[in-house]
């Protein structure tokens, strides 16, 4: 899609202090337990025992700052029975809730987890790209939010002439699988979809 919108996160900016999340939670009133982007820490490494010391071995960590991917082949949109979700001319993906059934179907299609049923009203819910802050000229709340300008946005061709095209640091999936609309400018410790090492440390949060 020419006009697909997506957002770029600079990893070597980004510190996990969970702005970008509590901004999203804030400005779209959500319930809780339903967090549209979360902030994942990966950290890996060792330390070794020398005597009575503990000296660190290629320990390291970072944070991975994720929402809806706004994907080029989104799974949801393809599972989902009663066609509620669908893609703007902008490429954003939105779920028309007056026409879902909370059947939950694309959550368990969407690799990202990024669908998630609100129980109280009984209908699934997603980051919209805050497109009626777009519409107004405004910024996404988490890119507006966020205190180390570690996030931004942009149509897809241009954040991937000027960062790359890299979208698969782990723990997140392989970006062929949905070819998501979103740009990663990696750290040097940035493992990838396929690392076997590192580990969430945070898992208790998301």
């Amino acid at each position: 899609m020419a006009n697909q919108l997506a957002f770029y996160v600079d990893m070597n900016k980004c510190t996990g202090c969970k702005a970008c999340q509590i901004s999203c939670k804030t400005v779209n009133n959500l319930p809780l337990g339903v967090t549209w982007r979360r902030v994942v820490e990966v950290a890996s490494g060792e330390w070794i025992q020398d005597g009575e010391q503990y000296i660190p071995a290629n320990v390291f960590a970072y944070f991975v700052s994720s929402a809806c991917m706004h994907c080029d082949n989104a799974l949801c949109t393809q599972v989902c029975p009663a066609a509620a979700i669908s893609k703007r001319d902008d490429g954003i993906v939105i779920i028309d809730q007056e026409k879902c059934i909370g059947c939950r179907y694309c959550e368990w299609a969407c690799p990202y987890g990024a669908p998630q049923f609100d129980a109280e009203r009984g209908v699934m819910t997603k980051c919209h790209f805050c497109y009626e802050r777009l519409d107004a000229g405004e910024k996404p709340a988490c890119v507006d939010g966020c205190t180390y300008r570690a996030l931004d946005f942009g149509p897809i061709d241009e954040l991937r002439a000027k960062y790359g095209d890299f979208a698969s640091p782990s723990p997140l999936p392989d970006q062929a699988i949905t070819t998501p609309s979103i740009v990663y400018s990696p750290t040097p410790h940035t493992l990838t979809h396929d690392s076997a090492v590192g580990a969430v440390m945070n898992a208790e949060e998301l």
